[in-house]
């Protein structure tokens, strides 16, 4: 059965480009026409404008392929600001705002051939208060936040490619839920600029995708690096740190029956496995988390909540209170636990090829009011 273009992954669609039998236009129509389909039910995008679109996937066909991803669609979180599309950063207060100039991840796509198709729902200021998005298996569940749209829009075959941002979970947990392949960079690896802040410590970009080769080639063009192929540079089996947390008990009981699964997988297939426990350590640091988000959060949305209260959501208000409550000791007390921690961490897992770890407590929740629970991301 041959796939409608937009169900191809961008690595699949790259390669018909190459070989002419595809066309940027071509993707972007179908892209388009699945949207046009599907989001009156879904919600993923706040944002496309078809025409604008059209033409840039022509301009794409009409030019020498820049990148391995020249014509391939893709979709920006609402909180990455974009020069020909609104930014509103989820929030009525915002619905008629136009940044002058993209978001440098934005520029570093549209350099390598790329085709900004829209802009993806977004919980509010990329916070806690939901957007209108739902899961494409089942719209009676949550996507996930805060990056919902971004997950919501790559699980439906609406793009192949999306970025979404997180600060304590909201690329790993909607792309869980949602069931598409994600990756959070190491701090610093991708630039923020461009995009709004909710917490300047632990604010990063990630992207989206529904194939491992996707992730690598998108990496590629958004952390200006040479491409290198999944699995490229294993020449051995892995040494693998399976790391529960102290919050294992959370895990939902199917959840726990998948990762176990997993885990002897890859055992099974040659994987040194080794458990790495630190429970002390976690609890400290997700305290020490929660108090330096909620001290840079509230302060950012200081501003919207003296001049704009009015179009703020309760959990936003809310989190302003909490900020000033909070006072500066405790802030770099916490920064200071934050490090201390991240040292503790590198020494546990050092020499390990990689970590291992549940990437949700479970499934999504059956409401569209709960973005879900933060643990393991």
């Amino acid at each position: 059965m041959i796939k409608s273009p937009s169900a191809l992954t961008a690595s699949e669609a790259s390669a018909l480009m190459e070989s002419g039998r595809l066309s940027a236009e071509a993707l972007v129509r179908s892209c388009l026409e699945r949207i046009e389909s599907d989001d009156q039910r879904i919600h993923a995008w706040a944002h496309v404008d078809q025409r604008r679109a059209i033409d840039l996937a022509r301009q794409a066909d009409a030019m020498p392929r820049r990148s391995r991803l020249h014509g391939i669609p893709v979709g920006f979180k609402d909180v990455i600001d974009t020069g020909d599309m609104p930014t509103a950063y989820g929030s009525p207060i915002y619905s008629t705002h136009r940044p002058a100039i993209d978001a440098a991840c934005v520029a570093l796509s549209r350099e390598a051939g790329m085709v900004p198709i829209g802009k993806t729902a977004t919980t509010e200021f990329a916070y806690r208060h939901p957007s209108a998005c739902a899961n494409p298996h089942d719209p009676r569940h949550s996507p996930g936040g805060s990056s919902s749209g971004s997950a919501a829009a790559v699980a439906a075959s609406m793009v192949p490619l999306a970025v979404g941002t997180q600060t304590a979970g909201s690329v790993i947990r909607p792309a869980s839920y949602c069931g598409v392949h994600a990756i959070k960079p190491g701090f610093g690896e991708v630039s923020f600029a461009g995009v709004r802040h909710l917490s300047e410590t632990f604010d990063t970009l990630g992207w989206m995708a529904r194939s491992l080769e996707d992730l690598a080639l998108f990496g590629s063009v958004l952390q200006m690096s040479p491409w290198r192929a999944v699995g490229e540079g294993i020449d051995g089996p892995p040494r693998l740190a399976v790391y529960r947390t102290a919050f294992r008990d959370e895990l939902q009981p199917a959840a726990s029956r998948r990762f176990e699964e997993m885990v002897l997988t890859l055992s099974r297939a040659g994987a040194r496995i080794t458990e790495v426990d630190c429970p002390e350590l976690d609890r400290e640091l997700l305290d020490a988390c929660w108090t330096v988000m909620k001290f840079e959060g509230g302060r950012l949305l200081l501003s919207e909540a003296r001049e704009h209260s009015a179009g703020l959501s309760q959990p936003a208000r809310q989190l302003v209170l909490e900020a000033r409550a909070i006072g500066l000791d405790a802030y770099h007390e916490a920064r200071k636990r934050i490090e201390q921690g991240r040292n503790e961490l590198n020494d546990r897992l050092m020499g390990f090829d990689a970590t291992i770890t549940p990437s949700s407590a479970g499934e999504a929740p059956a409401s569209l009011d709960d973005t879900g629970p933060v643990t393991f991301n």
